[in-house]
């Protein structure tokens, strides 16, 4: 004891040089321990087969001491290393125990009431004051608890919310809104089922260039889908990937396609070769859309999976997560497809725009002025989709030679398309010139933007001609935009 009260200015500098080189020490094999484990130096098959590793957890406090020297080392020695961001509450702060706002994974997985979540903070080691203020937080922030969201929708939020940086400002009712998104999949199957019929045997090969522009553009879209999520997980982008599929899934798959071929399905033997079309091509989306989404929503994918019917020819798989991982089939790429897609669900969209709020349910006669004989033709081609996904009783197609409908609201969809609801009643003027009013300021600020754009110095002798050229296109289309706007305002005073 003497010695050491003695020496103690001495015996603190040397313990401190042991902390620094333990800490440097503990740095330095703790980098090395992704390698070490898989049997780096030696190029070992568990080295090629699971490095660089699926996940590195940590905080950002130690990022410098210990993350920074793994990352370097595995740079220097072998390959790259993937960081995720560290999860905070819906606020933003990192979760901490004395501000009672760390979030369980398995109660959000299995759900649980206000009181329980309470009771959770009481079993902890605050202090009274700190356990009146974490209560306060969790009445805010969980006033009827946290709602069951599973273990799939939880992976799929948490993966998605991959894009926000260094950092998760983790939000239940995201991660609740894919639990009902899960419905939405169930409803998919559950329709499937019914349409497909015990007795359905897949084809081997689809014959993509005989079956209905609808069942070619699901199969476009859906190919596209796979390549963005396929070139993303190979980028360790992992948000783009959900951001992918689930858009394929809930705004192609189930909100458009599954909508647009309900009518097949009426009995008629006028749609007996579509019917037979989307019940293959049905069964193709479900099957490589489940099998894509997997990785992401292994439990429920594998659920839905083993329900659908294998083709004969094919030697099925036990389980989905042993079965090929999608790629994209060029066979079904198809842009011309695609293109008058955009234009009918752009019309669509206008429509549906039209319909007054309290008439929702109400369906009407409806038109459309096709300005070109190109844009005609896509109309007719479209024209049942169109009818149905707009849900309105009739469809009329329309040249600039015929007079505009009595009683109708207007919306423009480009120049050379414009769509019409008959409505209930009279019309109201006043919210049709508004509704023309607001598309002219839109149109009118495009233009100008771009019109501000072309005139600046340099433009001409910066800006590649194809560009120039496709510029002067769209500002010659904003144009002619304008001027329907006016003629359609035009038409509307003549009815005053």
């Amino acid at each position: 004891m003497q010695y050491w009260r003695q020496n103690r200015g001495t015996q603190r500098r040397n313990i401190s040089w042991i902390k620094i080189l333990m800490c440097w020490t503990h740095g330095f094999s703790a980098g090395l321990f992704p390698l070490t484990v898989l049997g780096w130096p030696d190029n070992t098959a568990d080295l090629s087969t699971f490095y660089p590793t699926s996940v590195l957890e940590t905080g950002l406090d130690i990022l410098f001491f210990w993350v920074a020297r793994m990352v370097m080392m595995g740079m220097l020695l072998h390959g790259d290393i993937y960081l995720h961001p560290i999860i905070r509450d819906a606020h933003g702060r990192k979760m901490s125990k004395s501000l009672g706002n760390v979030i369980d994974p398995i109660d959000v997985i299995n759900g649980i009431t206000l009181e329980g979540l309470q009771k959770k903070l009481e079993q902890g080691n605050l202090d009274q004051g700190e356990l009146e203020k974490a209560k306060e937080g969790q009445k805010k922030d969980f006033p009827d608890g946290i709602p069951e969201c599973g273990t799939d929708a939880l992976r799929f939020a948490l993966i998605s919310y991959t894009s926000q940086s260094d950092k998760i400002n983790l939000d239940i009712k995201r991660v609740h809104g894919y639990r009902q998104w899960c419905n939405k999949l169930w409803n998919a199957i559950r329709f499937a089922m019914i349409k497909l019929g015990d007795q359905y045997t897949p084809p081997a090969t689809l014959a993509v260039h005989t079956m209905p522009p609808i069942c070619k553009w699901i199969l476009s879209v859906l190919s596209k889908a796979v390549g963005k999520t396929v070139s993303s997980l190979e980028a360790y982008k992992f948000s783009d990937a959900t951001s992918s599929i689930y858009f394929w899934w809930q705004y192609q798959l189930c909100d458009v396609f599954i909508e647009a071929i309900k009518p097949y399905f009426n009995g008629s033997e006028e749609f007996e070769s579509a019917r037979g079309a989307s019940r293959d091509t049905l069964w193709a989306c479900l099957d490589t859309g489940l099998r894509l989404l997997h990785p992401f929503m292994p439990y429920i994918t594998e659920e839905l999976w083993q329900r659908l019917p294998q083709p004969k020819e094919a030697c099925r798989k036990d389980s989905i997560m042993i079965s090929e991982y999608p790629s994209a089939v060029q066979e079904w790429a198809n842009d011309k497809v695609e293109n008058e897609m955009e234009i009918v669900l752009d019309a669509v969209s206008k429509l549906r725009s039209l319909r007054p709020p309290t008439d929702i349910q109400l369906r009407s006669p409806s038109f459309v002025l096709c300005r070109n004989l190109e844009i005609a033709a896509t109309v007719w081609c479209y024209q049942a989709q169109i009818a149905t996904l707009a849900s309105v009783s009739s469809l009329k197609i329309l040249t600039e030679d015929d007079p505009t409908p009595p009683d109708c609201a207007t919306n423009i969809v480009n120049k050379d398309l414009a769509v019409y609801l008959q409505l209930r009643g009279a019309l109201d003027t006043e919210a049709e010139h508004e509704k023309l009013r607001k598309k002219r300021e839109e149109v009118q600020k495009q233009y100008d933007t771009l019109s501000q754009k072309m005139s600046a110095s340099g433009y001409r002798e910066k800006a590649p001609q194809s560009k120039q050229d496709d510029d002067m296109k769209k500002l010659a289309t904003l144009l002619e935009e304008l001027e329907i706007i006016s003629e359609a305002e035009s038409k509307l005073d003549a009815k005053n």
